[in-house]
């Protein structure tokens, strides 16, 4: 397990994301919710369900944290992902569990860890209003950040520097 926090924080995400992916899940990260706060990951599901997935890079992490309560009105299931040495008896009972073998990988940087989901979550709807906010918030907060990567400018600098090589 990598032993900075940042980097075990990265190679959860990775691997999060990863397992997004592979379960047909739109992953997000850092998602600015309505309230302001930034959800980890919202992951956008093939049936318009959203899940989010709160990060925990250890039980200090966990401990002095507790805006997580928040994100239930945000989502229909609420995750927490941690790494294989994290003490499970910790997170609450009606949130899902996905756990990261983080253990492998000798950075935490340069290779995906798997994930995989230990329990699931309790599911509760969102109302329809709150459905439709969220999803205008994802679709522009994705859009936003694909224009920021496809700007002309940087489109153009990168054609220069092929040309120069």
């Amino acid at each position: 397990m990598p032993i900075d926090p940042i980097q075990n924080q990265i190679a959860i995400r990775r691997a999060v994301n990863h397992l997004c992916g592979q379960m047909g899940w739109a992953a997000l990260n850092e998602l600015i919710l309505p309230d302001g706060r930034r959800a980890d990951v919202m992951a956008l599901r093939p049936d318009n369900g959203f899940v989010c997935i709160e990060i925990k890079s250890g039980p200090r992490d966990f401990l002095t944290d507790r805006k997580w309560a928040c994100y239930r009105d945000w989502c229909d299931q609420l995750f927490f992902a941690v790494d294989r040495t994290f003490p499970l008896s910790l997170l609450p009972e009606a949130t899902g569990i996905m756990v990261a073998d983080t253990d492998t990988i000798p950075d935490g940087l340069n290779v995906i860890a798997e994930a995989a989901i230990l329990r699931p979550p309790a599911t509760t709807a969102l109302p329809s209003a709150r459905r439709r906010k969220l999803t205008w918030l994802f679709a522009t907060q994705a859009a936003a950040r694909l224009a920021r990567l496809d700007d002309p400018a940087i489109t153009a600098a990168l054609r220069m520097a092929g040309r120069a090589e």
